[in-house]
């Protein structure tokens, strides 16, 4: 069988009927072109430029930040609006990242791109799959992709492996009138088919139309500091008007405030508290955490499409794995020769040989080239091509080893000697049980009459003689990555449009625990059953992609986080629906783009890093958040005491950046990028705000007591600031130290890199002018030792307390985070493990 090349002209295949097929003339392909009718589809590998901008710069943060930050530049006070760094920043990384990752998918949608051979003015020509038209004539080959839908006119032996669009890894036999899909694989024989539906309207492109609407991936961080932005956006109006009125109030009055000028320093006193509300760095350090994942990842062929799914994997309990392309490669190789009966007919291997070089070789049949190579030419007499719908071939040679040879499945060759207690049933089945695939070889001493040919009838006298077994080539790494997930407490279902017997002993391969696989035809249609099963079995054979979407959504609606694996078109769907949707590099462009992660060299060993990154990001984000969670804690304290005592807000907002800078910004920017493998455990925002709430008020309260103090000592205004910001700064050195316990080198050189920082911002005079810090005096400086040696003790204590809470709260979640019942149980039970039972540990 001639293969297609690059010249533009080629005789085209055989015509068929009377009539000749000359495909399309040059104006007739004009015509179709002119009216829209061809085959340009724009098919987005990812987001687009502008839905990443708008995700990354309209956020609530940047919006509150963005104002003040405004207001302040306005009245001049460009000294005090540098936090406004920070939005800009975490603006900049987040739409990078997105931007990196979008740029590296369309790259592999163009590498990706196929060619189409068409037949026009009865010349064959290569054309790119854009240039197709409706009614063109496409010559199909083996090793050929379907540009556009099209309806075969003239197979030969033609078969399609349509495993991208359905599951099924069978090819199918297309004859006269069948349809054959876009996307689809030519894997023998050749023929003729006619386009009937090209760019949109193709299957490929409207299967994959629903998939690439965009949605983000769920994400604990990403959700709880929404939550918290969105409590102080709600409560940054009222807070700012009772901040602003008591700064009025202090400078005389809204009337003697606006006469004097005094306004504006009241509006800038405003500001600070209003920004200080905002966690600021938790923002930049959670997507400067998810950048840095995503970029380590990376190196280790692991492409991140959004930054939040660098933690989504730490947090899945259940993993549902495509077979073909995941657990296998999937590609068929030979196994082994297993005689039947006594001795076999000479010439065996001959046949065979034959049979693995014959152009129009299936998939399976190419694997016999190799264990039995041909070693000189051998003329075949009559033959009778592979059909999958017969599933079987016969030849007859001229010179060759003498009789009729036939090759097939052992069932339809020898459907009467395939029952038990046969011979060859008992063989076939016990090879079959072990997931290999069985072939079987018979020979007749009479060759293949005309007759026989003609009504592909299987010649008389035929004998078993070999049966082969071939085997799907399991990926290496599977079955080490399933172990990892098993001891993780992961769940795995193994999902396949094959045959469910095949698909659970190559799950069982690979360490599944799977006695059977389910037959997905017989799935209930209610969710509430299809969920019950889903809990019950591992291994389901014969999915289409709608029902992997549906399983999907019923483990979700039994408190799952659920991640999917797949190549093909058929898990676009699913990937998509999944939490967490992960793709093979070798798999079709729109499930690369649905995807959150791409496995870009489609090792699928690479998942435990991924985990491994995502709880590094988890637990260390958990760590650093108390930090900026305390700083919005004290501030909402400070705001609302001191807007109903009328005092003056003890802080400039270049001053607090000094404490947001050495206490929280920096060294968490360290903390986060710490390694942590800790399991993931439900509740980070609840763990954050158990120590954040109560050491904001202790903190809240020792700057009240210091505020109060110092001005009845008569402290001045300048000497207020700078020993509220020295309280604020020792303070939040001392939260900085506890939450890094147990204190190593590392976060001890952190410790103590930020304590020297502070010492040389208060000690040089240029860092003194600038902050606006002087001398406290020796009054305030006895009382600033008293409140400071008072808060540190209410932190230890907040701390003493949390750390039980925190662990009686993970206690009862290993007890009760995913109840199941009696029933429920008891099916486990018959099925194999209850990993998915099984919670995180510390």
């Amino acid at each position: 069988m001639t293969s297609g090349t690059d010249v533009a002209t080629q005789p085209g295949p055989e015509p068929t009927g009377d009539d000749e097929i000359t495909g399309l003339t040059a104006a007739e392909v004009a015509e179709r072109v002119a009216d829209g009718r061809t085959n340009a589809y724009q098919a987005d590998s990812s987001r687009s430029i502008g839905s990443i901008i708008r995700a990354n710069v309209f956020t609530i943060f940047n919006a509150i930040v963005g104002s003040c930050f405004a207001v302040l530049l306005l009245l001049g006070r460009w000294q005090d609006a540098i936090f406004g760094l920070s939005a800009l920043a975490n603006t900049i990384i987040g739409a990078w990242q997105e931007f990196r990752a979008k740029a590296a998918l369309d790259r592999l949608a163009l590498l990706n791109a196929p060619t189409a051979r068409v037949l026009r003015n009865g010349v064959e020509a290569e054309i790119h799959p854009t240039n197709v038209v409706i009614d063109d004539i496409l010559v199909l080959r083996a090793g050929d992709q379907i540009a556009a839908d099209a309806e075969v006119i003239h197979p030969r032996g033609l078969q399609v492996d349509e495993s991208m669009l359905t599951g099924e890894s069978d090819a199918v036999d297309k004859r006269p009138g069948d349809e054959a899909l876009s996307g689809s694989i030519v894997v023998a024989g050749e023929g003729m088919a006619r386009v009937i539906r090209v760019g949109a309207d193709s299957y490929a492109n409207r299967f994959a139309a629903e998939a690439k609407r965009f949605s983000l991936v769920s994400s604990e961080l990403r959700s709880s500091i929404n939550l918290v932005l969105r409590v102080v956006g709600w409560a940054i109006g009222p807070m700012a008007l009772l901040v602003l009125n008591a700064q009025m109030m202090v400078f005389g009055g809204w009337v003697a405030a606006w006469e004097s000028g005094d306004w504006v320093q009241a509006a800038v006193n405003t500001i600070a508290a209003v920004t200080a509300m905002i966690p600021l760095g938790l923002v930049l350090m959670t997507s400067i955490a998810f950048a840095v994942g995503a970029a380590k990842l990376a190196s280790r062929q692991v492409l991140v499409n959004e930054l939040p799914a660098v933690e989504g994997l730490a947090r899945v309990d259940v993993v549902c794995l495509d077979k073909t392309g995941t657990l296998t490669a999937g590609e068929i190789e030979f196994d082994a020769v297993h005689p039947v009966g006594g001795a076999a007919a000479p010439g065996w291997d001959e046949a065979l040989a034959w049979y693995g070089a014959d152009p129009a070789a299936n998939a399976t049949a190419r694997c016999l080239r190799d264990p039995y190579p041909l070693e000189a030419p051998v003329a075949a007499g009559s033959v009778i091509p592979f059909s999958s719908a017969r599933k079987w071939s016969a030849v007859s040679f001229t010179d060759g080893p003498s009789g009729a040879w036939v090759l097939g499945a052992p069932e339809m060759v020898f459907p009467e000697e395939t029952g038990a207690g046969t011979d060859l049933g008992s063989l076939v089945a016990e090879l079959a049980a072990t997931g290999r695939r069985t072939l079987v070889l018979g020979h007749s001493p009479h060759p293949i009459s005309d007759e026989q040919a003609e009504a592909e009838r299987i010649p008389d006298d035929l004998v078993p003689i070999v049966v082969l077994t071939f085997r799907e080539q399991v990926r290496p790494d599977a079955a080490q990555t399933l172990a990892y997930f098993r001891e993780q407490g992961v769940g795995i279902r193994v999902i396949s449009g094959d045959n469910p017997g095949t698909v659970a002993a190559i799950a069982r391969e690979v360490g599944v625990d799977a006695p059977e696989g389910f037959d997905a035809r017989q799935l209930p249609d209610d969710d509430e059953a299809l969920a019950d099963v889903l809990e019950t079995y591992r291994v389901f054979g014969r999915v289409t992609p709608e029902q992997k979407k549906r399983m999907v959504t019923a483990l979700q609606s039994r408190g799952h986080t659920v991640a999917m694996t797949g190549d093909g078109v058929n898990d676009a769907l699913a990937i998509k629906t999944a939490d967490i949707g992960i793709a093979m590099n070798s798999g079709a462009a729109a499930t690369k783009a649905v995807a959150r992660l791409v496995l870009l060299d489609g090792q699928f060993s690479h998942l435990p890093d991924v985990v491994a990154e995502g709880r590094q990001v988890i637990a260390n984000i958990e760590r650093v958040s108390m930090l900026f969670l305390t700083k919005t804690s004290y501030i909402f304290v400070l705001s609302i005491v001191f807007g109903i005592l009328v005092l003056q807000f003890p802080f400039l907002p270049r001053q607090l950046s000094i404490t947001d800078g050495l206490t929280i910004g920096i060294p968490a920017f360290f903390l986060a990028l710490m390694p942590n493998r800790q399991r993931y455990i439900p509740g980070f925002l609840r763990r954050s705000l158990s120590f954040a709430i109560p050491a904001g008020v202790v903190v809240g309260a020792g700057l009240t007591l210091y505020t109060l103090g110092a001005q009845s000592l008569g402290v001045d205004e300048q000497q207020m600031r700078t020993g509220a910001t020295i309280l604020l700064a020792i303070v939040g050195i001392w939260i900085l130290t506890v939450l890094s316990r147990p204190i190593d080198r590392y976060k001890g050189l952190v410790v103590g890199a930020m304590f020297i920082g502070l010492v040389l911002i208060f000690s040089v005079p240029l860092a003194t002018e600038f902050f606006q810090l002087t001398d406290p005096g020796e009054d305030a400086a006895y009382l600033l030792t008293a409140v400071i040696v008072a808060t540190i003790g209410g932190i230890e204590i907040v701390r003493f307390i949390h750390r039980r809470f925190v662990a009686r709260d993970m206690a009862a979640r290993a007890v009760g985070a995913k109840p199941v019942s009696a029933g429920r149980q008891r099916r486990r039970g018959r099925s194999g493990s209850s990993a998915e039972a099984t919670t995180p540990r510390e």
